[in-house]
C-alpha cells in the first residue's frame, strides 16, 4: 500500500522538478540573452565613444595650429569678400588722398623754384614759370581725389584688391601648419571610412543621433536583466513551502548568479569624460567658436581596471590588481561552485571541510560588495573633483564665453553588478535553510 502511494508521489515530483527546469531555463535564456546585448551595446557605445572623444579631442581642436588658422582664415576672407567703402569711409579718403596730392604739388612747385645753378635747370625753371599756375594745379586737386577714389571703388578694381588679399591670405594659409596636422588627416581618413562620413561635422551630427538609440538599448538591457532576477527570487518567495523543488531550483538559481556576475564584469562601469562644451569670442565682427572640446575620456569595466592595474610596472599596483581579481572574481565563483557541490553532493562529498566553507562560511572573503561601495565612493569623489576644477575654466565677459561639461557617470554594468552582489547575499540566506537532507532532486 505504502509504495502505492509513494510512486504517484515520487512522479509528482518528478513531473514538478521538470516543470520548474523548463521555466526557469527559460527566464535564464531571456537573462542570457540581455546579458548578451547588454555586452554588446556597451562595447559598441565605448568604441564610438572613444571615436568621438579622439575626433573631438581638445589637441584637434582647441590646442590646434590648423584650427585656429582655419577659423582665422575664414573670417579674414569673409571681410575681404564683403568689403565695400561706406559714404563716410570715401569721404575720409577724399581727404587724405587730397592731403596727399596737395603737399605733393607744394613739395613738386617748391622743387623748381629752388635756385639753379646749371643752365639746363634755369631753363626749366624759366619753362614751369611761364606754362605752369599752381594755383590752378591745387585747384583742381579735388576733382582729382574724387576720380582716383572712383577709380579705386570700381567694381574691376575692388575684385582685383580681393583677388590680392585672397592670394596672400591663401599663401599664409599654407605655410602654417603644427604637428598635428598629418595626425588630424590620419583620424578624418579613419572616421570616414568606418563610418561613412565625409568630415568631422558630419560624423558628430551622425554619432549623436547613433548614441542616443545605443544608451537607450543599453539600460532596457540592464534593467531587464535585473527584472529577471527580480522574477526568479519571487518564484522562490512563491515555492519557499515545496520542499522537494528546493535542489533543483537553488542549483538553476546558482546558473543566474553565474550569468550577472560574467556580464557585471566585463560590462563598463563607471564612464570619465570631461569637456568643454562651448568656447567663443569676437574677431573683426565676427564669432570664433569651438565646441565639444574633449579634455578627457575613459571608460572602463572591472576587467579592465584589473587588467590596467597588473599592467603596472609598479609592484604595489599588480599586487592591488591581483587581489581585486582574486577577491571580487576568484572567490566569488568558488564560492557559486561551493554552494553547488554542497546541495548537490552526496553526504560525503557535499559535507567535505573545504566545501562547506566555500559554501556557508567563506562570505567575509568575497569582498563583491566592498568593490560595489569602492565603486560609488570613487565616482562620488572623482566626480566632485572634476566638477570644481571645470567650474573654473568657466569663463563670461565681454571679450570671452567658456562653458564645461562634466559627463562622468555610473554605467549599467555597475548597476548589474550591484544586482549581482545583493542576489549573492540572498542566495547565502537561502542556502543556510537548504539541507541535502530535507530535498530531493
Amino acid at each position: 500500500m505504502t509504495t502505492h502511494i509513494q510512486e504517484p508521489s515520487a512522479k509528482k515530483n518528478g513531473l514538478a522538478n521538470v516543470i520548474l527546469i523548463i521555466a526557469l531555463s527559460i527566464l535564464l535564456a531571456g537573462m542570457a540573452y540581455f546579458g548578451y546585448r547588454l555586452r554588446q551595446t556597451s562595447i559598441e557605445r565605448e568604441q564610438i565613444k572613444e571615436d568621438y572623444s579622439m575626433v573631438n579631442n581638445i589637441t584637434f581642436g582647441l590646442f590646434s595650429v590648423d584650427q585656429w588658422r582655419n577659423k582665422i582664415v575664414s573670417v579674414v576672407e569673409g571681410q575681404v569678400g564683403d568689403f565695400k567703402m561706406t559714404a563716410k569711409q570715401k569721404k575720409e579718403l577724399q581727404a587724405q588722398v587730397e592731403a596727399q596730392l596737395s603737399g605733393l604739388v607744394k613739395k613738386t612747385v617748391a622743387e623748381f623754384n629752388k635756385p639753379q645753378k646749371s643752365i639746363g635747370g634755369k631753363l626749366k625753371k624759366f619753362a614751369f614759370k611761364q606754362f605752369v599756375d599752381p594755383k590752378k594745379i591745387q585747384a583742381l586737386v579735388p576733382s582729382f581725389a574724387s576720380t582716383i577714389i572712383a577709380k579705386i571703388n570700381s567694381p574691376a578694381s575692388i575684385k582685383r584688391l580681393k583677388g590680392i588679399a585672397t592670394s596672400k591670405i591663401d599663401q599664409l594659409e599654407k605655410q602654417t601648419y603644427d604637428s598635428t596636422e598629418f595626425a588630424g588627416a590620419a583620424v578624418t581618413k579613419y572616421i570616414a571610412k568606418k563610418y561613412n562620413v565625409s568630415d568631422p561635422e558630419q560624423f558628430n551630427k551622425k554619432i549623436n543621433s547613433r548614441l542616443e538609440g545605443i544608451n537607450k538599448d543599453t539600460q532596457n538591457a540592464a534593467w531587464a536583466m535585473i527584472a529577471c532576477l527580480v522574477v526568479a527570487l519571487g518564484i522562490w518567495l512563491i515555492m519557499r513551502k515545496q520542499t522537494q523543488l528546493h535542489t533543483t531550483h537553488f542549483v538553476v538559481s546558482l546558473l543566474f548568479a553565474v550569468v550577472i556576475l560574467a556580464v557585471g564584469i566585463t560590462t563598463p562601469i563607471i564612464e570619465v569624460d570631461a569637456r568643454i562644451q562651448s568656447l567663443n569670442f569676437m574677431l573683426l565682427g565676427k564669432k570664433i567658436v569651438f565646441e565639444n572640446q574633449v579634455l578627457f575620456f575613459q571608460s572602463k569595466s572591472i576587467l579592465d581596471i584589473i587588467w590596467v592595474l597588473l599592467k603596472q610596472p609598479k609592484p604595489d599596483s599588480v599586487v592591488i590588481g591581483a587581489l581585486i581579481f582574486i577577491f571580487v572574481i576568484i572567490f566569488p565563483v568558488l564560492r557559486l561552485i561551493g554552494k553547488g557541490i554542497h546541495i548537490l553532493g552526496n553526504h560525503e562529498f557535499g559535507e567535505n571541510k573545504v566545501v562547506k566553507y566555500l559554501a556557508l562560511d567563506s562570505g567575509k572573503w568575497d569582498m563583491a560588495d566592498v568593490m560595489v561601495v569602492g565603486i560609488l565612493m570613487t565616482y562620488i569623489g572623482l566626480n566632485g573633483i572634476l566638477k570644481s576644477q571645470l567650474s573654473n575654466l568657466n569663463i563670461h565677459n565681454d571679450f570671452l564665453t567658456t562653458m564645461t561639461v562634466n559627463n562622468t557617470s555610473l554605467q549599467p554594468g555597475y548597476y548589474v553588478f550591484v544586482g549581482y552582489v545583493a542576489y549573492a547575499i540572498i542566495l547565502s540566506v537561502i542556502m543556510k535553510r537548504i539541507t541535502p537532507n530535507d530535498t530531493i532532486i
